[in-house]
């Protein structure tokens, strides 16, 4: 199973969506989860993960983590090219290192170079940015890029972030 999380915070409560699907190519999840929390951190700059990670943890109770092969977060894995933590790489470690966490991008990082890989998909000028740990970023980028859509966004990340701003 791949799972797929997002997080849309109104103040001051933060909505976490999840979809679970099998196969990279699938156009419709399998199962969607969902948990609203209150008592969110506020934003931080450069410590996102304090804020996002422990909604991801807490939906996360509701699954069965040995059947996942994969997580995507929406953000980096990596902050900068020494490693530096973000979310994803938190995730990974929160995790016990024991699955891969994939982290898709809309929007460039700056300080990281070496360990992203831009992904474009459609007929979109702008790519995705892809980092990974636990998994080879270049096959990482292969399986988004495998999924279905024929736009920039997957139709299954997209469906994610509507779900995401839906409030229970």
């Amino acid at each position: 199973m791949i799972l797929a999380f997002d997080t849309y915070y109104r103040d001051p409560v933060a909505h976490t969506v999840c979809i679970a699907f099998r196969d990279w190519t699938q156009p419709e999840p399998d199962a969607i989860y969902r948990e609203t929390r209150s008592g969110i951190a506020a934003y931080e700059p450069g410590a996102f993960y304090k804020r996002e990670l422990p909604c991801i943890l807490s939906l996360l109770q509701q699954l069965d983590l040995r059947e996942v092969t994969a997580i995507l977060i929406d953000g980096f894995v990596y902050l900068d090219d020494d490693h530096k933590p973000g979310l994803g790489a938190h995730l990974y470690t929160a995790l016990a290192e024991r699955v891969p966490v994939i982290g898709v991008a809309k929007t460039n990082f700056a300080t990281l170079h070496a360990l992203k890989q831009p992904l474009l998909r459609g007929s979109s000028d702008r790519p995705l940015y892809i980092t990974a740990i636990g998994i080879d970023v270049s096959l990482a980028a292969q399986q988004i890029g495998q999924m279905d859509g024929i736009f920039r966004m997957p139709t299954l990340l997209k469906l994610l972030d509507q779900h995401t701003r839906t409030l229970d």
